[in-house]
């Protein structure tokens, strides 16, 4: 439609979850430059190494001239569940275990370490989880495990993730819960205590709750803990900007347009939606441009 834009990345390489959260066996890099390659013929400017709300405020881009925002920053704060032994080392959450291996490097050799487990757990049953869990496979996990505390059937993951890593000889231990990690003298993590559960009633989303068993209780010895057990929304952008509307979730709220609480800036995908999928972030994308095109233009 004409407009000069210009894309505001934090880290060092444009593609955000594309680039760092989806494994290269799922989605090859190449793919994701070559769509990058279509917009800079376009015209759109990078900028990356630049944090909104640190390295610049709203108020910053104001001063520089854009007349509208898109606030597209995504569900990158990661959870975990205070349970004991989650500061060893050796457990993270699956956001840095991709980020180390598919951004910078270190399943590729490169300067940036990462644990390389061999008898490795991860905690969760999402398309995340199945994409941490099968990268291990690839990192030399001699046994990767997925620990979850429902059934197979309640698992949020899709079906032919499910069946891939099967085909890669991962286990699933379903209706199990860690409960505890214990490390050794170094503070390494070397087990995880499970309880088994059983499922219960119904919760509102349709899912049986997961009821523990009492005294049914293990220990597994595990050198690496990978933790997937959902994402929250990154509270940098909406916590810089006075006067946006934020949901007791951390999300953005914006109208059936994409438009936040401040006319200019609208806002779409994770942000808004909490941890959701690719398609539908895309999808948010052009409805906020045209909402966008529509209040630049007065229409």
């Amino acid at each position: 439609l004409g407009y000069e834009v210009t894309v505001f990345e934090a880290l060092h390489e444009i593609g955000g979850v594309l680039k760092y959260g989806i494994p290269e066996f799922r989605l090859p890099n190449a793919v994701v430059d070559a769509e990058l390659d279509s917009l800079r013929d376009l015209g759109v400017k990078f900028r990356k190494d630049c944090i909104i709300g640190k390295t610049l405020s709203y108020e910053d881009l104001l001063a520089e001239g854009y007349k509208a925002v898109f606030v597209a920053s995504g569900a990158g704060l990661p959870r975990f569940m205070g349970i004991p032994g989650e500061n060893l080392i050796g457990v993270m959450s699956s956001n840095e275990y991709l980020t180390r291996i598919n951004l910078m490097g270190a399943g590729r050799g490169g300067m940036t370490p990462v644990a390389r487990g061999r008898r490795v757990a991860v905690i969760g049953g999402g398309n995340t989880a199945m994409d941490s869990v099968r990268t291990a496979r690839r990192m030399g996990a001699e046994r990767a495990m997925i620990v979850y505390r429902r059934s197979e059937a309640e698992m949020p993951a899709r079906l032919e993730e499910v069946e891939h890593a099967k085909e890669e000889g991962v286990e699933f231990m379903t209706l199990c819960n860690p409960i505890e990690y214990r490390g050794d003298e170094r503070g390494n993590v070397r087990s995880m205590i499970v309880q088994r559960m059983e499922l219960g009633e119904p919760e509102p989303d349709g899912r049986r709750s997961p009821v523990a068993i009492p005294g049914a209780v293990d220990e597994i010895e595990i050198d690496e803990v990978i933790v997937s057990v959902g994402v929250s929304p990154n509270p940098l952008i909406p916590d810089s900007i006075e006067g946006l509307d934020v949901s007791k979730r951390g999300t953005i709220v914006v109208n059936d347009n994409m438009q936040s609480s401040i006319p200019l800036i609208f806002a779409g995908g994770d942000i808004v939606r909490g941890g959701a999928t690719v398609i539908l972030a895309m999808g948010d994308g052009r409805r906020a441009a045209a909402a966008m095109h529509r209040y630049l233009s007065g229409e």
